[in-house]
């Protein structure tokens, strides 16, 4: 069978066991799944419109649980580095319990295959030419072949959603075409099976459900609202997830997003924010992935974000924004920057003026369990895949970098903790860096950095009570200031190895 009847086949088998009157009562539909035991795998079909525009075919890629019947998955291209844009793969699925993936690469040979990160643990067996692995529980991964990091495969997974809305039994994946517009004047949303374009405004007090064969061409847009949740196993394709702007308790949960021009997420002056299982990679220019002005109480987690631009920001003032920025979580995260930083924190700030006379604050980040595949920056005044760069009058402090891995440095440094100012982004240095940690950080030693830094500006512009615990690069343990590895400069104090 190809791959329009295996998922056929098995949209097929659950359809007979959809629970009929949801269907009816929510107008919704979902796909589930072969099932075997505690294991339970679901394959969400592609719209037909973009059967053949979305596709790779440098691999094949199927997926059953253990003992089942194959599925094959459809491959999605993607374009990375926007250094020089290249395509690569990806598929998604959800499960329960466990499940075998199989993966073929379609041109040529290869003499070694590895799956990141390695912290995951998956290791891939090879038969006749065929990649296997299993999965125990959901993972975001990268498969990559002799080491081509440019045309990988990239496996995203979530467990199956028991609150996301069932099929109606007569829709077959051929069926799924142009996706039925939602009703945005009610308090649950669902964007069903299909290609949905629009203006996509939430209302507060609205759950939104995003089907996993759907397709969202326009982000959601969710300003000046609160009480939002978003439940997502669906695709964004060339557009950004969501703009949230003066919006205070919202939840993103779960959604792809792929080839979008700019960045992914970005948030603005917004409160009790929670972005969870976001799965995205760009190469659009400036292409943050989740981007934060000016936000308080954010929380980041689960997730796998790949850009050409930094992957995580936590700015304060910038065009029309103002205010601080405070009480930041990231945890059980793998960043990749293509292009830029890993993790970027203060560049942009108010420099006090009359009619804005105080400076701004960037206080209680933490970054947690956290998985960095490469960082690559050109430019020595950017580099950092852990960057805190104050700028424009910003005291930056309390920020907390624990249980990091860093694969591979492209080009760029491991850490750099520096009072910035530049010509094309500021309009002053920043007023301070205080109370930072480094602790259980460990990078390969990979590719060509340079020196981490730790650079104030002048006496009244410091860097000041730094702890470097147990961070160590190609097994080398950072104890002192060291050329090639750790350059501080005159304008830092409290500096502490332990």
């Amino acid at each position: 069978m190809g791959k329009g009847d295996d998922l056929l086949f098995t949209f097929r088998a659950f359809a007979r066991r959809c629970v009929a009157p949801l269907a009816v009562l929510l107008g919704c539909v979902a796909f589930d799944t072969a099932q075997a035991g505690e294991n339970r795998l679901q394959a969400h079909p592609f719209p037909n419109p973009v059967r053949y525009t979305h596709h790779n075919d440098d691999y094949t890629v199927r997926v059953r649980v253990p003992g089942g019947q194959w599925q094959d998955l459809y491959e999605y291209n993607v374009k990375v580095d926007l250094d020089k844009p290249q395509d690569a793969s990806m598929v998604y699925f959800n499960f329960d319990g466990a499940v075998e993936v199989a993966v073929q690469k379609n041109n040529g040979t290869f003499a070694k295959v590895a799956v990141r990160p390695d912290a995951k643990g998956v290791k891939p067996l090879v038969r006749d030419g065929i990649v296997y692995f299993t999965l125990r529980r959901p993972e975001n991964l990268s498969v990559e072949f002799d080491d081509d990091r440019l045309h990988n495969l990239h496996v995203f997974t979530h467990a199956i959603r028991a609150d996301m809305p069932a099929v109606p039994a007569n829709l077959s994946p051929n069926d799924i075409g142009i996706g039925t517009t939602p009703d945005f004047t009610q308090p649950v949303v669902f964007f069903g099976p299909g290609i949905h374009s629009g203006d996509f405004r939430l209302r507060s007090h609205t759950k939104v459900y995003i089907h996993g064969a759907a397709i969202l061409k326009n982000p959601l847009v969710i300003d000046g609202v609160e009480d939002v949740k978003v439940v997502s196993d669906g695709l964004f394709t060339g557009t950004d997830v969501a703009t949230i702007r003066n919006a205070r308790n919202i939840e993103i949960d779960g959604p792809i997003a792929i080839n979008q021009p700019h960045g992914t997420m970005r948030c603005i002056t917004s409160q009790d924010l929670v972005e969870k299982n976001i799965r995205t990679i760009g190469a659009g220019q400036w292409s943050d992935g989740l981007g934060h002005f000016a936000c308080e109480r954010v929380t980041i987690a689960d997730s796998f974000v790949r850009t050409s631009d930094d992957c995580l920001t936590f700015y304060n003032h910038r065009w029309d924004i103002w205010g601080d920025t405070r009480d930041v979580q990231v945890r059980d995260t793998t960043l990749w920057a293509d292009i830029a930083h890993a993790v970027m924190i203060g560049i942009h700030g108010n420099t006090p003026t009359p009619a804005h006379p105080r400076s701004e604050v960037l206080e209680r980040l933490r970054f947690s369990n956290i998985d960095i595949l490469d960082h690559d920056e050109d430019d020595p005044e950017y580099e950092g895949a852990l960057g805190i760069m104050a700028g424009d009058d910003n005291l930056v402090r309390d920020v907390v970098f624990e249980d990091i891995r860093i694969d591979r440095i492209e080009e760029g440094k491991l850490f750099n903790l520096k009072i910035a100012y530049t010509a094309k982004y500021n309009t002053s240095p920043g007023l301070g860096i205080e109370n930072v940690t480094l602790k259980n950080i460990h990078y390969t030693g990979k590719g060509a950095p340079s020196a981490s830094a730790i650079t104030g500006r002048d006496a009244g512009r410091k860097v000041k009570n730094v702890t470097i615990e147990n961070v160590t690069v190609g097994g080398r343990r950072l104890t002192a200031p060291e050329a090639g590895l750790l350059e501080v400069n005159d304008f830092v104090e409290g500096l502490r190895f332990r």
